[in-house]
C-alpha cells in the first residue's frame, strides 16, 4: 500500500512537470521548423496541455481498467471548471472574451450534449469514439479558421535551439508515458486495497491530478494579473477532454458504463458546463466572473465529492 501511495504522489508530480515540458519542446520544435504561432497555440499545445489525460486513459484502457479512463474525463471536466475556474475567479475575477466565447462555448455545450447521448445506451463503441475522435478534427478546424484571438504569441514559446527543443520534446515525452504508466499503477492498487471502483479514482485522485497543470497555470496567471487567459484555457481543455480522452476507451474495446456514470457524473458535469455558460450570459454587460460564481463553483465541487464520498460508503 506504501508502495502504491508514494508512486501516485511521484506519477502525479512527474506527470505535471514531463507535460510541461513536453509541450514546451513541442512548441519550440514547430517554431524552428517554421509553424506559425497561431497554428503552434490551435493544435500543438491545445492538444498538448491535454497530453497527461490521453496518456493517463490510453494506458488505464490497455491495462483493463476503462473505469479510470472515463472517470478521468468526466471528472478533468468537473475539476477543471469546480476547481481551476473556481479558486481563479476567488483569486482575482476572471474577465469574459465575449467574442473567443461566441465560438467556444457554443462547441463546448455541444460536444457535451453529444457526448451524452453517446453514452446513454450505456457504453461506449467503437463507433462512438470515431464519432467523437471525428469532431475533434471538425473543432480544430474550427477553432483554427478564424480564431486570431487566441493564437499563441511568440513570447509564449519558449526560445530553445533545434536540438533542446527536439531533446525536451523526446524526454517529456518518454517522461509523460512512464510516468502515466506509474499514476495508473498506484491508483489501481489504492483502489482495490480500499474496495473502491475504478470510476471513483479516475473521477477524483486521477482527474485532480491531470488537471493541476491547467489549475497551477491559472492561478500563476491570476496571480501576475494575467488572469484574462484562464477561461478560455479551461473551455479548450474542457473541449479537448470529451473529444481526445473520452473516446481512448472504446478504441480498445466496447466499454460498458457503470450506472453512476450517467446518473450522477455526466448529470454534474453537464449541470455545471451549463452553468458556466449562463453565468457568461447573465455577466456578460459586466464582462466578468466574480468571487461569487467563483465560490458557487467551488462550492458545487465540493457537493458533488462529498456525493463520491457518500457512494463508497453505500
Amino acid at each position: 500500500m506504501l508502495y502504491s501511495v508514494i508512486a501516485l504522489i511521484i506519477g502525479l508530480a512527474l506527470l505535471v512537470w514531463s507535460a510541461d515540458r513536453f509541450i514546451g519542446g513541442a512548441a519550440a520544435t514547430a517554431k524552428n521548423m517554421g509553424m506559425s504561432p497561431l497554428l503552434i497555440g490551435m493544435t500543438i499545445v491545445s492538444i498538448g496541455t491535454s497530453a497527461p489525460e490521453i496518456l493517463v486513459s490510453t494506458i488505464s484502457a490497455m491495462s483493463g481498467n476503462p473505469g479510470i479512463a472515463i472517470g478521468n474525463a468526466l471528472g478533468s471536466n468537473i475539476a477543471n471548471i469546480g476547481l481551476v475556474l473556481g479558486i481563479t475567479a476567488l483569486i482575482a475575477p476572471l474577465p469574459i472574451n465575449m467574442k473567443l466565447m461566441k465560438k467556444e462555448i457554443p462547441l463546448l455545450l455541444g460536444v457535451t450534449v453529444l457526448a451524452g447521448v453517446l453514452m446513454f445506451d450505456g457504453e461506449l463503441t467503437f463507433l462512438d469514439s470515431s464519432i467523437l475522435l471525428a469532431c475533434l478534427v471538425g473543432t480544430l478546424f474550427l477553432l483554427f479558421k478564424g480564431d486570431e484571438g487566441a493564437a499563441q504569441s511568440d513570447d509564449e514559446i519558449p526560445d530553445l535551439s533545434q536540438k533542446q527543443a527536439l531533446f525536451w520534446l523526446i524526454v517529456g515525452l518518454v517522461l509523460l508515458i512512464a510516468s502515466s504508466r506509474i499514476l495508473v499503477w498506484g491508483a489501481v492498487n489504492i483502489a482495490q486495497y480500499f474496495g473502491v471502483s475504478d470510476l471513483v479514482i479516475g473521477l477524483t485522485i486521477v482527474a485532480i491530478g491531470t488537471s493541476l497543470p491547467e489549475l497551477a497555470a491559472s492561478v500563476a496567471s491570476a496571480l501576475k494579473n494575467h488572469h484574462e487567459i484562464a477561461l478560455g484555457n479551461v473551455v479548450g481543455s474542457n473541449i479537448f477532454n470529451l473529444l481526445a480522452v473520452l473516446p481512448v476507451p472504446g478504441f480498445f474495446a466496447a466499454t460498458v458504463l457503470d450506472a453512476g456514470v450517467m446518473e450522477r457524473d455526466y448529470l454534474v458535469m453537464a449541470g455545471i458546463t451549463f452553468l458556466v455558460a449562463a453565468l457568461i450570459v447573465i455577466m456578460r454587460k459586466k464582462a466578468k466572473l466574480n468571487r461569487l460564481e467563483g465560490g458557487i463553483f467551488v462550492a458545487v465541487y465540493a457537493a458533488y465529492m462529498y456525493a463520491l464520498y457518500a457512494s463508497t460508503l453505500a
